[in-house]
C-alpha cells in the first residue's frame, strides 16, 4: 500500500499548458481512441460478490463508468496474494478469480463485454460498441513452478503472466522483498524462470515485468524472444519506487518493441507523495486490512495525492527517452489507496485526453498511447508463438 503525509499544497509538478482546446476537440480526439487498460484489479471485488454492473458509490471501475470514459479494453487482473502460495493454494485461488473474470464480469453482463484472448478480438469488440474482458494472471506463484498449469491458464484465456508480485518465487526475484536477507533469491531468473519465460512465448502469452527485481528483468529480456510489457508500472527517474522502471531499463525494453504501461498509483507518479508514505504505512495497514475501498477513501481524505498533471509527466518523459511507441495505460485502478486528482476512476479518462492535447500530442499519438502501441505489441507476441 502507499500513502503520504497531507500537505497544504498537492505534491505535483506544475502542468503547463501549452495551447488551449475546445471542449468538441477533446471529445472528438476521446472517441477516435480505442483505450486498452493493461491493469484493473476490480477482479478482487468481483470474485467477493461485487456487480460491476451497477454504479458504485466507491472505487474506481463499474460499467456505467467504463462507458463514461470510453474504455475499448480492460485486462481484468488474476491477482493471487502471496499467502496462497505459502498455503499451497495459490493455483486454486487463480482459477477462482480467473472463473470471476470469464462469468462475473465478461458472462454477467454480455450487453456490455466481450470475452477476448486477441489484438483482434479487441477490434471486433470495438466495431460491435462493446469492451473487450481480458485476463492478465498477477503473481507467477499461481502457476506452482508448472509450465502444464501455465498452458491451463492460457487455454483458460490468460493472455499476461506478471512473472511475480511483491514476493520472490521459486524461480524469480520481485522487487518487493529484494532487500530481505531472509528470502532466498536467485539473482534474477534462475533455469526454471528462464523455461517458464521461453514457454510463454511459445504459448503467446506476454511476458509482464512489474513488480520484479532489476535482475529479473534484466534475464527476462535477454531470454525472450518477444516483446514484453510492465503492465502497471511508472518512471523511477521521476518517483524513484522500485516497482518503477529505470530509464535504462525502458529504453532497452522499447528497443525489442516493448511497452511501459503506466501505473496511476501516486505514489509511482509523485517522488514527495513516495516518501512522506514511508512513517504511516503500516498503521494504516492494520487499520483497514482488505477493505480497499474504505482504505482508498482514507488515504484520499487525508494524504497528500498526485495528479493528472504526474500522469503527463510520466507519459512525456517516456517519449522522451524512448519514443512514442513505448507507452501505455496501466491504471491500476480498484488496486492502490490512492489515484491522481483528476484521474479518480475510470470515467475521468477524457481528463487526461485534453490534458494530453493541451500539452501538443496530437490525436494519432494519443491514439498510440491509449491503445495502438499494446495492440501491436499483442500482434507481434502473438506471431512470434507461431514462429
Amino acid at each position: 500500500m502507499r500513502f503520504a503525509l497531507l500537505a497544504p499544497v498537492v505534491a505535483c509538478a506544475v502542468f503547463a499548458q501549452n495551447r488551449q482546446v475546445t471542449d468538441a476537440e477533446v471529445m472528438r480526439v476521446h472517441r477516435s481512441a480505442l483505450i486498452i487498460d493493461t491493469h484493473n484489479d476490480v477482479s478482487m471485488k468481483t470474485v467477493k460478490g461485487y456487480d460491476i454492473g451497477q454504479r458504485a458509490p466507491r472505487g474506481s471501475t463499474d460499467i456505467p463508468r467504463l462507458k463514461a470514459g470510453n474504455i475499448g479494453a480492460t485486462f481484468f487482473a488474476a491477482y493471487v496474494p502471496g499467502r496462497y502460495a505459502r498455503e499451497k493454494k495459490a493455483a486454486a485461488y487463480a482459477r477462482t478469480v480467473i472463473d470471476s473474470i470469464r462469468n462475473d464480469i465478461a458472462g454477467r453482463h454480455p450487453e456490455t463485454f466481450v470475452f477476448a484472448k486477441t489484438a483482434d478480438d479487441i477490434v471486433n469488440a470495438r466495431k460491435r460498441g462493446k469492451i473487450a474482458a481480458l485476463i492478465g494472471l498477477e503473481g507467477g506463484h499461481a502457476i506452482e513452478d508448472s509450465v502444464e498449469t501455465l498452458g491451463e491458464f492460457f487455454n483458460s484465456g490468460v493472455r499476461y503472466m506478471t512473472l511475480t508480485h511483491s514476493n520472490t518465487n521459486n524461480w524469480a526475484d520481485s522487487s518487493g522483498d529484494i532487500l530481505n536477507k531472509s528470502v532466498k533469491h536467485h539473482g534474477g531468473l534462475n533455469d526454471l524462470g528462464r523455461s517458464i519465460v521461453r514457454e510463454m512465448n511459445k504459448l503467446g502469452m506476454i511476458v509482464d515485468i512489474s513488480h520484479v527485481a532489476d535482475d529479473t528483468f534484466w534475464d527476462v529480456l535477454e531470454t525472450s524472444r518477444a516483446p514484453v510489457f510492465a503492465s502497471h508500472s511508472s518512471c523511477r527517474a521521476i518517483s524513484n519506487a522500485r516497482r518503477n522502471m529505470t530509464d535504462d531499463m525502458i529504453v532497452a525494453m522499447a528497443k525489442k518493441g516493448g511497452v511501459i504501461q503506466i501505473n496511476f498509483a501516486c505514489s509511482f507518479l509523485n517522488d514527495r507523495v513516495r516518501t512522506d508514505a514511508v512513517q504511516e504505512k503500516e498503521k494504516i495497514n492494520k487499520k483497514f486490512g482488505n477493505d480497499q475501498d474504505s482504505l482508498k477513501t482514507y488515504v484520499e481524505a487525508n494524504f497528500a495525492r498526485a495528479t493528472l498533471a504526474d500522469v503527463v509527466a510520466h507519459i512525456d518523459h517516456v517519449v522522451k527517452i524512448a519514443g512514442i511507441g513505448a507507452v501505455g495505460i496501466g491504471s491500476d485502478f480498484d488496486g492502490v489507496d490512492c489515484t491522481p486528482i483528476g484521474l479518480d476512476d475510470v470515467s475521468k479518462f477524457p481528463n487526461l485526453t485534453r490534458a494530453l492535447l493541451e500539452k501538443g500530442y496530437t490525436a494519432e499519438q494519443i491514439q498510440k498511447i491509449y491503445g495502438g502501441n499494446t495492440l501491436r505489441l499483442m500482434r507481434q507476441v502473438e506471431a512470434a508463438s507461431q514462429s
